[in-house]
């Protein structure tokens, strides 16, 4: 396995951390998304202009 220089070390360190954190962003937003959506879905009926 060859060696990596500091710098790639840095951007792997910087690219996982980013990885963790956008995919706890996503699974956040989503089961929020999820929440609201179930709870309060006949109340917002006329609200919402998208057909989907």
């Amino acid at each position: 396995m060859p060696q990596l220089s500091p710098l790639n070390w840095i951007f792997l360190f910087i690219l996982f951390w980013v990885a963790v954190l956008s995919l706890s962003i996503l699974i956040w937003w989503s089961s929020k998304i999820f929440f609201q959506s179930s709870t309060s879905a006949s109340a917002h009926v006329k609200e919402n202009k998208w057909n989907w």
